[in-house]
């Protein structure tokens, strides 16, 4: 499984594998087209993580997807061990790349994971709101429906006084 790479601008987070051309800086950083042209116009500063780029290759356009004539004559002509080099280099920005998508993923996965437990009180706390409302109901209810008993015995007293105040009335 390939992984992709990115843009490092983490409000843009692009992926880059689709396009045709991205933004390489010597610090380690890539971006996409269009974050490094805003990034790069104002100020020759990575936006990821702010060294100054002063020197010429500092910051590269390249193509993620070369023809194969390119890949077949980029490397030619230099020695070994500069090749070598070269490849070492681009499995190192390659790692560094990972190992931060990694980084972030599990920032993401935390961030997301204490708003789950945070939210997981909001509604145990609701819950215990919601069920100490209906037991202080339930008990209103009993009280009330005490008070009705009551007063209907009352009532039933309250008549059968009257009933036999008419008896006697008559």
């Amino acid at each position: 499984m390939e992984a992709d790479l990115r843009c490092n601008v983490v409000q843009c987070r692009k992926i880059l594998n689709t396009e045709s051309r991205a933004c390489v800086t010597t610090c380690s950083h890539i971006f996409c087209v269009d974050c490094a042209n805003n990034a790069f116009s104002s100020a020759l500063v990575c936006p990821a993580c702010e060294t100054s780029l002063t020197e010429n290759d500092d910051i590269v356009f390249t193509d993620l997807n070369p023809s194969e004539d390119y890949k077949s004559s980029v490397l030619s002509g230099l020695r070994p061990d500069l090749v070598v080099e070269i490849c070492s280099r681009a499995l190192s920005f390659w790692t560094y790349q990972t190992t931060q998508e990694a980084c972030f993923q599990e920032m993401l996965y935390k961030n997301l994971e204490e708003k789950y437990t945070q939210l997981e009180k909001q509604v145990q706390g609701v819950m215990r709101d919601a069920q100490s409302e209906i037991t202080s109901l339930q008990k209103d209810m009993e009280l009330e429906k005490r008070k009705t008993h009551d007063l209907a015995e009352q009532l039933q007293e309250k008549s059968r006084q009257f009933s036999k105040l008419q008896v006697c009335c008559d």
